[in-house]
């Protein structure tokens, strides 16, 4: 799954894709991309990408596809069990892990929603009024009083803000 980016510079929301549609808007914007945060919506961290490459090299491995090879470590009897696969313990490995990830974001967490929201909120509204009000509304999965703590911020923010913690307020 590719990670989905959003874009702000201060108050205002630039863009939201994944790494190449939010690095093509603002190399787009040209000069006037400075100042920008950009934003990984899964986890809300702040996240840096490079304007000026568009392939970074890769190390050893299947690099089209993106492939890593790193280490692992199984107990005997799972190793049994993967060599007895028809495809191989690393195309069977490959199935479970994709279909582990289609799970899980069928159906976001709602600790991993109110983490991002945190995140996000920290860097973009962290200083202003209402800000501690939001965040404990926000663990307390109370959307009605969120919305109220957030009512000053500009729209931008407290929509993104909303959109992030939007499963932790739905379970």
């Amino acid at each position: 799954m590719d990670r989905t980016l959003t874009a702000f510079s201060g108050d205002y929301w630039i863009a939201t894709g994944d790494e190449d549609e939010v690095r093509a808007a603002l190399r787009a914007m040209g000069d006037d991309a400075q100042n920008i945060l950009l934003f990984d919506d899964r986890t809300g961290r702040q996240v840096d990408i490079d304007l000026q490459v568009d392939a970074v090299p890769r190390g050893r491995g299947r690099p089209k596809m993106g492939v890593q090879a790193r280490e692992i470590t199984l107990l005997p009897r799972h190793w049994d069990w993967l060599a007895a696969q028809p495809r191989g313990a690393s195309a069977t490995l490959h199935q479970l892990v994709e279909d582990a990830v289609k799970a899980s974001a069928d159906k976001p967490s709602p600790r991993a929603a109110m983490d991002a929201a945190y995140h996000f909120l920290t860097a973009m509204a962290g200083d202003r009024a209402g800000y501690e009000a939001a965040i404990r509304a926000l663990y307390a999965r109370d959307r009605a009083a969120f919305e109220a703590a957030a009512e000053g911020w500009p729209g931008a923010i407290r929509a993104h803000g909303l959109a992030l913690a939007e499963p932790a307020f739905s379970a």
